[in-house]
């Protein structure tokens, strides 16, 4: 458990008993949740292995206690003598070791390495030291993975002064949302555009959770919880736009009608993202789609728009896999969507996979390269809308606070105040939050310089393909392909230490097929540039080591091959991919998109 300073200096006013009181009820409340920290199950220790070295000169203490990945891997921080070169990460992929993060502070960096490699590396010369990726309680649930933690400890962004128009099921004032001081609310402008209803509280419960994703502050979770639930830009304003009713809907008109005011009220608030953890089927190209056309003009009144990619990735009702299963209006080129990851309960990305429910591209008709990028959506804890239908109907997603006991005297922490869902609706305001803080950074970047960063730094430290499984133990085989990671896995600081300028654009490419070859390529229109250091297709954007599916890397011209990308070559769910005018799937209203079960396993 990592701590400030202050918290453990005595301020001169308060009683040493008083004082001493405070560190020891902090002192139980981290011994009951630091077994939290670690995944569940009862793994090995590092030194239950007979490859660990009985005798060893490099090694933390604590690192032969340290349990063991199911895979034979343990994660470990490198120290080295001198800041590490490329020569360095080479020596360590050739012997199976997976990068996390470079930590040039400290002249290391974060691995998963095989047990066995432990021996060699405590014999290496240029090694200085060698301890566990130990689990700190993290201070957003779930989200740490996305470096915005590190990012606020280094840059100290918070998202002050920046607006986030959340279009969705309302915004519950809770006290995550509040100011700091906790004299005001953050929520600095409501509207409901529900037909017949202008209560512009969330009597459905997504919104709130989504907001607190992007902008809670934890204040409710301070004590009494397990740990504290923090969003990505904890002292941005919410503009909170209802369009969705109880039950979770809506119409485009609806949603329309809120990103127009969103537009008018930009230079009143700030409003400089827009976040849409909604969608629905595409019926059209998204040059005719009406809602497709609201987002662009979001987009070119210099509004960051950040939308959901859905939740259909499981979806082989047209023989696809989930592929083409992207929502609108997230099949729009200009705008930034998001899919969703699975943390596996630990706060570093060494071992995330993609949720298997994410949705998968190309879009429909347009072919578009969707999603953009992914984010931790799984499971996440954020803010409880109290008697909304998604508190009500599902009380095993309550997060229950817990009980300290001192001097015999308990106390338990307010109920009600947080929930778990899952989706790529909870996705989406990660890169919400992240926006706000690269534009409280530098107030004059456009869209496209966001989103151009944003993905030109995404982490692309992917496996060939994961398993997941749902509820019922059923398993999903996920390709880290193109269509389903996008550009990778949001990097919040390392999109802050960017300074790339997207001079001419960033929408997403089109995946041009050719029946013949039964090869795809990646095209833009000639108008389209990046600027001097970002180009579609370069090693820039999607990372020379992302692996396409099958052992196909990435490549300028020849991208995938038919039965590479899909797995299997069946000519129906390709012709529905491909096909011109081809929609499909249930439902033709707006809804939110958040999974209908309780995440992933």
């Amino acid at each position: 458990m990592t701590f400030t300073h202050d918290k453990f200096t005595r301020p001169a006013s308060l009683p040493v008993w008083r004082w001493l009181s405070s560190l020891l009820a902090i002192a139980f409340v981290v011994g009951l949740a630091a077994p939290a920290c670690f995944a569940a199950g009862h793994r090995k220790r590092v030194a239950d292995f007979a490859e660990f070295p009985k005798v060893h000169h490099k090694f933390a203490p604590d690192l032969g206690d340290f349990p063991v990945n199911d895979d034979g891997t343990v994660n470990v921080i490198i120290e080295f003598n001198k800041t590490p070169q490329a020569h360095h990460f080479v020596m360590m992929a050739a012997r199976g070791g997976r990068l996390g993060v470079a930590l040039k502070q400290i002249n290391g960096a974060s691995y998963q390495i095989p047990v066995k490699l432990l021996a060699w590396l405590d014999n290496h010369p240029d090694v200085a030291y060698i301890a566990p990726d130990r689990p700190n309680k993290a201070a957003d649930d779930e989200i740490p993975a996305v470096m915005d933690d590190v990012a606020r400890q280094q840059f100290g962004f918070d998202g002050s002064g920046i607006g986030i128009a959340v279009i969705d099921s309302g915004v519950y004032n809770h006290d995550d949302l509040s100011t700091a001081d906790g004299l005001a609310s953050r929520i600095v402008y409501s509207e409901s555009f529900v037909a017949g209803d202008p209560g512009i509280n969330d009597a459905y419960g997504h919104g709130t959770h989504v907001a607190g994703i992007m902008a809670g502050n934890g204040r409710d979770s301070k004590s009494g919880y397990a740990q504290q639930y923090l969003g990505i830009a904890p002292n941005a304003n919410i503009v909170n736009l209802r369009v969705l009713d109880a039950n979770g809907c809506g119409t485009d008109s609806q949603v329309i009608a809120a990103i127009q005011r969103a537009i008018q009220l930009k230079d009143t608030y700030n409003i400089r993202i827009i976040n849409l953890s909604l969608g629905r089927n595409v019926y059209e190209s998204y040059t005719l789609d009406p809602l497709d056309q609201a987002v662009e003009a979001a987009w070119k009144a210099g509004i960051f728009v950040v939308t959901a990619a859905g939740n259909s990735g499981r979806d082989n009702s047209q023989h696809t896999d989930g592929y083409a299963t992207i929502q609108s209006p997230g099949n729009d080129p200009q705008v930034v969507t998001v899919g969703a990851t699975k943390t596996n309960g630990t706060p570093t990305r060494l071992d995330d996979y993609v949720a298997s429910y994410s949705s998968k591209g190309p879009t429909l008709i347009d072919h578009i390269v969707k999603p953009d990028l992914v984010a931790p959506g799984n499971r996440i804890i954020s803010l409880a809308s109290p008697g909304s239908n998604l508190a009500t109907n599902y009380p095993d997603y309550a997060v229950k606070p817990t009980t300290t006991c001192l001097l015999g005297i308990c106390t338990t922490g307010p109920g009600g105040k947080y929930l778990r869902l899952s989706g790529t609706s909870m996705a989406t305001p990660v890169v919400a939050g992240a926006a706000a803080l690269m534009l409280q950074q530098n107030s004059a970047l456009s869209p496209d310089s966001v989103k151009a960063r944003m993905m030109k730094t995404a982490w692309k430290g992917y496996p060939l393909n994961s398993w997941g499984y749902d509820f019922r133990g059923i398993g999903y085989l996920s390709q880290y392909d193109v269509f389903t990671i996008g550009s990778g896995y949001l990097d919040v600081n390392a999109a802050l230490r960017s300074t790339d300028i997207a001079s001419g654009g960033a929408p997403s490419p089109t995946a041009v097929y050719d029946p013949n070859t039964k090869q795809a390529r990646l095209l833009n229109g000639t108008s389209i540039t990046w600027g001097t250091t970002i180009t579609w297709g370069s090693s820039l954007v999607w990372g020379n080591s992302i692996v396409w599916g099958g052992g196909a890397v990435l490549n300028d011209s020849i991208i995938w091959g038919n039965s590479i990308v899909w797995g299997d070559s069946s000519l129906s769910g390709n012709s529905i991919i491909w096909g011109a005018s081809i929609t499909w799937g249930a439902g033709d209203g707006v809804s939110a998109l958040s999974d209908g079960e309780d995440g992933e396993n």
